[in-house]
């Protein structure tokens, strides 16, 4: 399992609801071979962490491509990182 992980600041709580439902009901972005994702917002700071899980490293390098030529508008805020690797552990309780 790899994970791509981005920091927003600047969030609109607008979209983050539009995001959060498209997340409840399965749709990830269009191009993006997602196999989960989350998105926790601290609606105090007006921040969001976006969390994308995917099967191979491959399907990650073409979920990032297409999260990367997203318009600036579809994201929850601005970008302000982005991490990306291998899964190493994980635990569901």
């Amino acid at each position: 399992m790899y994970a791509r992980v981005v920091r927003f600041t600047d969030v609109d709580n607008e979209r983050i609801d539009s995001i959060a439902t498209d997340i409840k009901v399965g749709e990830p972005p269009p191009g993006v071979p997602a196999k989960g994702m989350q998105l926790i917002v601290d609606e105090g700071q007006g921040t969001a962490v976006a969390v994308v899980l995917f099967e191979s490293e491959e399907d990650m390098r073409a979920g990032a491509a297409a999260l990367e030529a997203m318009d600036v508008s579809e994201t929850p805020g601005t970008r302000v990182s982005v991490d990306s690797g291998e899964v190493k552990a994980s635990i569901e309780l």
